[in-house]
């Protein structure tokens, strides 16, 4: 009998063909493509994220002279003590604008109004950390883990391995992430007393890369963790499972299995490999998101992250603040969209056309 190669056709990109000299050239013009436009995007979000907070009314020091206010009058010397102290930008816009940037590149934002006299650079430098490894590491494990159970149920659509996942991740994803943080929190913290209820350690514990630290920043974490692992897990199963039952339909899958191929080959290798493009988009957006931290859940369970740190900038107005933590999400979320684009361009060679 004659052997039969498999050839799936142009939508196969697990059969792409090897990247030849003017494959390259083309390959390399599409990262300089997407790298111009991150530029491009990269200064008008820093433009813009100097213009919004100047359209705002009033000055940064308005409301440290409104407290002044009540004891009596403020004079103008005080005034500008103030705008002085809390580093008010003075001249006009273009110099303010040549200042920004200059912050910017030397990440430098000024004071904090609402932790006075602490940096901006301190607070974020601080908090940044607790959010990349909670959020961070959870989002990974949650796309991780919902993208294998998401090709498990397509691949076994109609049997019991399709119905719990999806169900279980409709019923989860239906509540809203502050609902699920405050039944855990009271379930589990102050019924059950099964964990702590809020902060990012201990008490009597400090900040080292010691064993017993990490065990307890671990401990601490947990539910915070939980609340994002169950909110989250349930659209990467269904938006997994719905993109690969439509793959599964394809021709070349079709043909795959007709040839002998091993049904874990066929979902992994054909249908799988195809199928997560969308996810991987989604997952692009959400790691670049990662920075912003969870504010709702950072909020319910007093962690001391990005999210809870830009809770406090927004309800005290602090500007200098508010714009540092703006612009760190924007920055992270284009970096993670380039880094998507490149890897589409590496999944899929027809997106470099």
């Amino acid at each position: 009998m004659t052997s039969v190669t498999i050839a799936p056709g142009s939508a196969d990109i697990s059969a792409a063909p090897r990247i030849t000299g003017s494959g390259k050239g083309r390959a390399w013009a599409y990262v300089a493509r997407k790298a111009g436009l991150l530029l491009l995007t990269l200064w008008a979000a820093i433009t813009l994220n100097f213009i919004l907070p100047r359209l705002m009314p009033g000055s940064p020091a308005d409301a440290a002279l409104a407290k002044l206010a009540q004891n009596g009058p403020v004079s103008d010397a005080t005034k500008a003590a103030i705008e002085a102290q809390l580093g008010v930008p003075t001249g006009n816009i273009l110099e303010q604008y040549v200042a920004y940037l200059h912050q910017v590149v030397t990440l430098d934002f000024g004071v904090s109004y609402t932790f006075y006299p602490q940096s901006v650079s301190e607070l974020v430098s601080t908090a940044l950390p607790y959010t990349l490894v909670l959020v961070g590491v959870v989002t990974i494990i949650a796309f991780v883990l919902g993208t294998l159970l998401g090709v498990l149920a397509a691949w076994k659509r109609g049997t019991w391995l399709d119905t719990l996942p999806t169900l279980a991740g409709s019923f989860a994803s239906a509540f809203p992430y502050f609902w699920t943080a405050l039944l855990l929190l009271f379930f589990a913290g102050y019924v059950g007393r099964l964990f702590p209820t809020s902060g990012a350690y201990g008490p009597t514990a400090s900040p080292q890369f010691t064993l017993g630290f990490l065990g307890d920043a671990i401990y601490h974490a947990a539910l915070p963790a939980l609340t994002i692992l169950i909110t989250s897990l349930g659209s990467w199963i269904l938006g997994m499972r719905n993109t690969m039952i439509s793959t599964i339909g394809d021709d070349y899958v079709t043909f795959a299995e007709a040839n002998g191929l091993k049904p874990r080959t066929v979902a992994l290798r054909y249908a799988a490999r195809n199928a997560i493009l969308p996810n991987l988009t989604s997952f692009g957006l959400a790691l670049g998101g990662v920075v912003g931290g969870s504010i709702l859940v950072e909020r319910v369970f007093g962690y001391p992250g990005i999210g809870y740190l830009l809770f406090n900038a927004v309800t005290n107005q602090d500007y200098p603040l508010m714009q540092a933590l703006f612009l760190m999400i924007t920055v992270s979320v284009l970096i993670a969209n380039f880094l998507v684009d490149i890897l589409y361009g590496v999944l899929d060679p027809r997106t470099r056309r």
